[in-house]
């Protein structure tokens, strides 16, 4: 018979800490702290005590990732152009049945609906990560908070009222993402502008995260001409020893743009009745060295 040691326990816990700190912070070097830090917590804890060690795990994990949001956000920290999550390989496809447990899954780690949850409070963050995204009952997630649970009921009514409202509407079928973007690719490599326009929307918007740390632009571009144009100019870009891979991404597919074996841009596509809703470029180098081995 063996013992799991406490290594052992956290380990087979680890990776819905990261998910839930991940989703809490949009940002993976903070989602890694705060899961070394829980494992500090866990580590000098009276495991005795603990009955239950994933709902101890998770608890400490979400109060740390609340006091880092709160520092990030009191620190004011300002940031050139638009700011995209950092990129997030998530592996849906092969470890989650095609259900809507997966479509909610990939929903709540989708670059469109972490940029909203930016505006949220940390508490309606927790609330809305644990209850949407891990399905939490109400009880527990009021516990894990120190809250009442008529309070979380109202933080998690808030906060998916706020997202509803904000989110850009889009379709999560990964088969037609993953088409259209191979289509992209195939239209801006041969500078076809008349093809890109057809898989725009009219109203399409294009965000582009650089971090001032490379070339993107530092607005949201708007509308099917000027997205199309940006795309073509973009893809006349000379990158020495190009490459292209397609990778799953925040729950859905995304093509890795490689210069040799360094990652140099990460392009996501939302879409929506057939056509691209949402353009996401990131070229921010901090957010990618990662996705080198990816």
């Amino acid at each position: 018979m063996t013992t799991e040691t406490p290594t052992d326990v956290f380990e087979e816990h680890r990776p819905v800490l990261v998910g839930v700190a991940y989703r809490m912070l949009g940002r993976l070097a903070d989602a890694e702290d705060v899961v070394q830090e829980a494992w500090l917590r866990w580590s000098g804890a009276d495991r005795s005590a603990v009955r239950e060690p994933r709902g101890y795990l998770v608890r400490t994990t979400t109060r740390l990732a609340i006091d880092r949001l709160r520092q990030i956000k009191s620190r004011g920290e300002t940031y050139v152009g638009p700011w995209l999550p950092e990129p997030y390989v998530t592996d849906f496809g092969a470890t989650v049945p095609d259900t809507a447990d997966r479509a909610v899954l990939a929903d709540s780690v989708s670059l469109a609906v972490l940029v909203v949850m930016e505006s949220l409070s940390p508490l309606e963050r927790a609330v809305f990560v644990l209850r949407e995204a891990f399905g939490y009952p109400y009880a527990e997630i009021a516990a894990m908070l120190d809250r009442g649970e008529a309070a979380v009921r109202q933080l998690a009514g808030r906060a998916r009222k706020h997202v509803d409202e904000r989110r850009p509407r889009y379709d999560v079928d990964p088969v037609q993402r993953r088409d259209l973007t191979e289509r992209f690719l195939a239209a801006a490599t041969d500078g076809d502008l008349d093809g890109l326009l057809a898989l725009l929307a009219s109203d399409v918007r294009l965000v582009g995260d650089s971090g001032g740390k490379s070339r993107a632009p530092l607005r949201v571009v708007e509308s099917a001409d000027k997205v199309g144009r940006f795309l073509l100019g973009a893809a006349r870009r000379t990158i020495p020893d190009v490459s292209f891979r397609f990778l799953e991404l925040n729950g859905g597919p995304a093509l890795l743009v490689l210069s040799g074996d360094k990652p140099d841009s990460v392009l996501q596509v939302d879409v929506a009745d057939g056509r691209a809703q949402s353009v996401y470029i990131i070229r921010n180098p901090d957010k990618l060295r990662h996705l080198a081995d990816a």
